[in-house]
Formats: structure tokens, sequence, C-alpha cells
């Protein structure tokens, strides 16, 4: 039966990350066009353009699901009974479960734009991972979501 999603978030990078890209394909169009007089510098430039909105747009668009009894981050997903303990972290233990404290088995979908983090224990026996973490702006809110979930098999 489907509840409808819990909790669903988009990783979508920063209004000034568009900015600064703009102005860096503004930067390649003086170039260009000192170099290259005439339609040549707008088809690069326009090239440009869509390339880097690709680029943005691909690299925001990391989903993190939480619904029918599934946890989703980007394209890796798990069954709520694999999951153990959840804890939000604050910017701190994100910077650190992330570097200093990190295993090399787990599972990251970081976002450098987002300070904070949940962390997912894998209970899962025959999963080499030992836990997901993963960036988010509500961190709580996610978290409480996956504690939400039956864990029954």
């Amino acid at each position: 039966m489907n509840t409808g999603p819990e909790y669903v978030e988009r990783l979508g990078v920063p209004l000034r990350w568009w900015a600064q890209g703009t102005m860096l394909v503004a930067t390649l169009w003086l170039t260009v066009v000192v170099a290259v007089p005439g339609p040549t510098a707008w088809v690069v430039t326009a090239v440009a353009l869509a390339l880097l909105g690709l680029a943005l747009w691909g690299y925001g668009d990391a989903r993190i699901t939480v619904r029918d009894g599934w946890f989703q981050a980007g394209r890796a997903r798990i069954e709520a009974h694999h999951l153990g303990a959840v804890a939000a972290l604050d910017a701190e233990q994100t910077r650190l479960v992330a570097g200093r404290d990190a295993d090399a088995r787990a599972f990251l979908l970081l976002r450098p734009y987002l300070k904070r983090a949940v962390k997912v224990e894998i209970a899962d026996p025959a999963d080499p991972t030992p836990y997901w973490l993963v960036s988010s702006r509500h961190p709580q809110a996610l978290a409480d979501a996956l504690a939400a979930l039956p864990r029954a098999h």
C-alpha cells in the first residue's frame, strides 16, 4: 500500500553557484568575442552556458527519499529492515565522520555546500557497508523519518 512519501529532499546547488557559473560564462564570452568576432562567440557561449546548466542541475538533482519501507539516497536504495541506528549530525560531527573518523567502506552522498548530514548504520550482516552518510538541509527531519520506518521483516 502506497502511503506516499514520508520524506523527500532534493540536494540542489545553492544560488551562488549559479551566479558564479554565469559570471564564468560571461568572462568566457568576453574573451571569445575579442578573439573571434561574430556568431562563433555566441555559439561557444551558448554551448558553455548549456553545459554549465546541465552540470549544476545534474549535480544538484540527487534526491533523498524515505517511502514505503525504503530509504533512497541518490541512486542507492535500502530496505528499512536493514537499517540500524540513525543520527542527525551537526557540522562538526559531519566533518569528523566524513574525514578523520571515516570508514572507507561507507556509502557517502555528500555535498560540499551542505554542512550537516545523517549517519545511518547498516544492520545487514551480508552488506560490507558499515553506514551511510547523507548530506541534508534538514537532518533532524530526515533522521525522524528514518526512525519512524517499520523495521519488521
